[in-house]
C-alpha cells in the first residue's frame, strides 16, 4: 500500500466502472468481484490504477454491492464509492460529479473489467493531456476487416484507418465533466471518448497494451487461473577447440569452447526452454531454428530475453530459476556469483531468485570425458 501512496498524484483521479451484472463470464459473482489471479477483479483494477499514479479513485458500483465493494477495496484510500446509474453514461457521470467536490486537474476513467493495466500506458496518456483535453489507448487491427448486414459479407472496410479502442482513457477533468453533463442523445453512448468527440474535444491516440484485453466469458478467467506456472529446460553442446566458451552470458577463459549456431551458451538455453515451457510457448529451436542464419553466432542473451517477453505478454513474471551447469571443466565455482548476477539481471529480477550450480558425472558419459557441457534449468513463473 505505501507504494501506492508515494506514487500517487493528487492532480490525477480515476473512476472505475463497476456497476454492471457481468453475467457472460461464468463466474458465481458479478464478474467485477469474481477471484482472477488471486484477488477480486475489481481490486486488482484499483491497486493498478494506483500504483500507475491516481491519487483518488472512485468506483461506481451496482445498487446493493456497497459492503462487499467495502470488503474488496479494504485498505485502498482515498476511496469513494458511488452507486450506477442504469447506463454506462450515468453511471460515469455519477463517479465524476462525486469527484467534483474536489475536482482534480485530470481524472482516468477506466472498466474495471481490464485489471491488468501496465503503468506506462498511463504515463503515455497523461503526457498526451498537455496537449489535448482527452486521450485514450488503442491497438491497430491486424486482420482483415469487413462491414456487414449481420449475416453476410459487405464492402471491405480500410483496417488502417480503424483502430481498437481501450480502457483507462484519461481526460481534462472539467472538460469530460462538462461534455457529460452536456450528454443529450440516446442512453446508450458508447464510451467516453465518443462523448468529449462528440463535445467538440480534440481525443489524442497513444499506444495502448495487450494486457488491458477485456474479461468477458468464462475462457478468459480460466486462461488466466494459474497463479504459478513451472517449466524446465535441458540443453547440450560440444566442446570444441577454437571456440568461445560463454556461460550464463559470461565469456569464460578456458582452452576449449562450445560450438554452436549461436554462441551455444549451453546454461542461457536451458533457461531459455524452462520460461518457455512454463508459459507454453514451446521450445528454442521453434523460436530461433539453427537453419536460419541471422542467429549464427547470435548472443543467447536475446533469446532469454524474448522469453521472458513471451511471459510477460501472458501476464507472468519471473518467479525463480535454478540453473545446474554439468561438466568437469571448467571450475565454475569461481565465476558462479558473476553468472548468478547477469543471469539475474537478464530475467529482470533480483539475484536471490537466481541459483546457480554445478555438478560432474563422476568422469563419466560425454560430460565426464570433456566432450561437451550439459545444463539444466527449473524455471517458475508467477502471475503479475
Amino acid at each position: 500500500m505505501s507504494q501506492m501512496q508515494n506514487s500517487a498524484s493528487p492532480a490525477l483521479a480515476a473512476v472505475i466502472v463497476a456497476a454492471g451484472k457481468g453475467l457472460r463470464a461464468g463466474q458465481p459473482l458479478p464478474k467485477q468481484f469474481a477471484i482472477w489471479r488471486g484477488k477480486p477483479v475489481l481490486r486488482d483494477a484499483a491497486e493498478k490504477l494506483a500504483a500507475a499514479g491516481a491519487g483518488k479513485i472512485c468506483v461506481v458500483i451496482p445498487e446493493g454491492a456497497d459492503a462487499i465493494a467495502a470488503e474488496t477495496l479494504k485498505g485502498i484510500e482515498p476511496l469513494i464509492l458511488v452507486t450506477g446509474g442504469d447506463t454506462r453514461q450515468e453511471s460515469v457521470r455519477a463517479g465524476l460529479e462525486a469527484l467534483a467536490a474536489d475536482p482534480p486537474a485530470h481524472v482516468l476513467i477506466h472498466d474495471a473489467a481490464r485489471p491488468d493495466c501496465p503503468p506506462e500506458v498511463v504515463a503515455r496518456l497523461v503526457a498526451a493531456l498537455a496537449d489535448h483535453p482527452a486521450a485514450i489507448p488503442t491497438l491497430p487491427l491486424v486482420d482483415s476487416v469487413v462491414e456487414t448486414d449481420g449475416a453476410t459479407m459487405g464492402n471491405k472496410a480500410e483496417r488502417e484507418l480503424l483502430r481498437r479502442v481501450q480502457t483507462p482513457q484519461a481526460f481534462r477533468f472539467a472538460d469530460i465533466l462538462a461534455a457529460h453533463r452536456g450528454w443529450t442523445r440516446e442512453p446508450t453512448a458508447g464510451d467516453d471518448a465518443q462523448i468529449a468527440h462528440s463535445a467538440g474535444l480534440s481525443v489524442a491516440l497513444v499506444d495502448g497494451d495487450e494486457r488491458l484485453a477485456k474479461l468477458t466469458f468464462a475462457g478468459d478467467f480460466a486462461e488466466r487461473s494459474a497463479m504459478i506456472r513451472t517449466g524446465t529446460g535441458f540443453d547440450v553442446h560440444r566442446l570444441a577447440e577454437g571456440e568461445e566458451l560463454w556461460l550464463c552470458g559470461l565469456k569464460i577463459e578456458h582452452d576449449k569452447g562450445l560450438a554452436g549456431h549461436s554462441d551455444a551458451d549451453v546454461a542461457l538455453h536451458a533457461v531459455v526452454d524452462a520460461v518457455l515451457g512454463a508459459c507454453g510457448e514451446g521450445d528454442i529451436g521453434q523460436h530461433f531454428p539453427p537453419s536460419d542464419p541471422q542467429w549464427r553466432g547470435a548472443p543467447s542473451s536475446r533469446f532469454v530475453e524474448h522469453a521472458v517477453s513471451l511471459a510477460a505478454a501472458k501476464g507472468y513474471a519471473i518467479g525463480n530459476v535454478d540453473l545446474a551447469i554439468i561438466c568437469e571443466a571448467p571450475k565454475i565455482g569461481p565465476h558462479r556469483d558473476a553468472m548468478r548476477e547477469r543471469l539475474a539481471q537478464l530475467l529482470g529480477v533480483q539475484p536471490d531468485c537466481v541459483n546457480v550450480k554445478a555438478t560432474t558425472t563422476e568422469r563419466l558419459g560425454f560430460t565426464g570425458r570433456g566432450e561437451g557441457i550439459a545444463a539444466q534449468a527449473v524455471a517458475t513463473l508467477v502471475a503479475n
